[in-house]
């Protein structure tokens, strides 16, 4: 949907600059004069980064607190405008607070709350906007607010996670990177010239070293040049459709690591599936939201393939087992939530089984990754070593 940017004067005589998603130029106007505004100017703009907007990415620990601190003063019953001046006014995220500052503009001039946040895509996901609006419409904000607060703050959790686990890998392969580039640039060339020096005859196990270490020194240019290529390849065909759903429906396949994206996807599926749901926001509108929140191509489609069968008559659980990817305890729960008419507690209900079982696997996945990435050190130093000593051997040997 194309993006206008608008000069109008509001019902006050204020000067009011924006930019608004519509179909046409017609429902802006539309939409100005609904608002008691009268508009000087109109034209189309390519995105909807002005009047605060930014293509910068906000923390997620700063939407929290946005959230948290915005359902608190809701539940206080202080009014939307005054919340939002609050926020602006005492946030120090220098990306988030000029857009804080430009829903609080488009308050003031009129629009809802729902429609100032949707004017920042970047920063507010369709699942905030919708349930936003949801919740405009229920009268139910502070809840909403606080739920989303919620949502977010599992989300960042579950991230800090992720990457505590991967620290400890992390650095080991740097290490190991650093270590191998010290033993071929400074510590093999030595002991080769030393062995060349005393005519040794040089076993096959020490000459692949040598051999190796000399690739490294004269075209470690080569290594780089064909690392770099092979990620560029793979990050432009994963921007094609075809390329983008092969990616994603191989990483579902990967071992441990595979299953880890399935049970989070699914956690994050049911968890947003159930927070809509339990909204207001209607069903089918409500699995287009979760289908575009999922980050997976593979389980993306099998998403929109539950609406059409869902169009066609069928019940949610009929359509996501005929996709294969979704474990028969999740459709037997939503098949019984259907029945009981509970679907939405249902829902959460799986979601926090399977928030445990992220957790889990997460615990296993470093504790098998550990003495994954020990043996591979001591392979390492063990073909050097022996790689080194063979010649040693070799030469004592036959000055005895």
């Amino acid at each position: 949907m194309p993006y206008f940017a608008y000069t109008a004067i509001d019902a006050s005589g204020r000067t009011v600059k924006a930019v608004m998603e519509a179909d046409n130029e017609a429902l802006v106007l539309s939409k100005l004069r609904d608002q008691s505004m009268h508009c000087t100017e109109i034209k189309r703009t390519k995105s909807a980064v002005k009047n605060g907007a930014s293509k910068s990415k906000v923390k997620l620990k700063s939407m929290v607190i946005f959230s948290r601190q915005f359902a608190t003063m809701i539940d206080a019953g202080i009014p939307i405008l005054r919340c939002l001046e609050i926020l602006s006014g005492q946030s120090k995220d220098k990306v988030f607070k000029p857009i804080i500052e430009a829903i609080t503009a488009d308050v003031k001039g009129g629009l809802s709350l729902n429609e100032s946040i949707a004017k920042h895509p970047n920063v507010f996901n369709k699942l905030y906007i919708n349930m936003i609006r949801a919740a405009e419409v229920g009268g139910i904000l502070d809840l909403i607010l606080d739920r989303l607060a919620g949502f977010l703050e599992y989300e960042s959790e579950v991230k800090a996670k992720i990457k505590g686990a991967m620290m400890y890998p992390v650095l080991v392969l740097i290490f190991s990177q650093l270590m191998l580039f010290v033993m071929f640039s400074f510590v093999l060339p030595k002991f080769k010239e030393i062995f060349n020096g005393m005519n040794v005859e040089l076993p096959t196990v020490t000459q692949t070293l040598f051999k190796m270490g000399d690739f490294c020194n004269h075209y470690w240019w080569v290594i780089l040049l064909a690392v770099a290529s092979t990620l560029f390849s793979i990050k432009m065909y994963g921007r094609t459709p075809r390329g983008r759903f092969q990616i994603d429906w191989i990483k579902l396949k990967i071992p441990v690591a595979g299953e880890l994206a399935l049970k989070m996807s699914i956690a994050r599926f049911c968890r947003t599936f159930g927070t809509l749901i339990n909204s207001g926001v209607p069903m089918m509108r409500s699995l287009e939201i979760v289908g575009e929140t999922l980050g997976n191509v593979v389980l993306t489609q099998a998403i929109d393939q539950t609406r059409l069968s869902i169009r066609e008559g069928n019940r949610l659980s009929v359509p996501m087992t005929q996709t294969g990817l979704f474990p028969t305890m999740v459709t037997t729960m939503i098949d019984i939530g259907e029945e009981s008419g509970r679907l939405s507690e249902m829902l959460v209900k799986v979601g926090d089984f399977y928030d445990t079982e992220v957790e889990a696997t997460i615990k296993g996945l470093t504790s098998m990754i550990e003495p994954l990435l020990i043996i591979f050190m001591g392979v390492i130093v063990g073909f050097i070593a022996i790689s080194i000593m063979m010649p040693v051997f070799k030469l004592v040997s036959s000055v005895k």
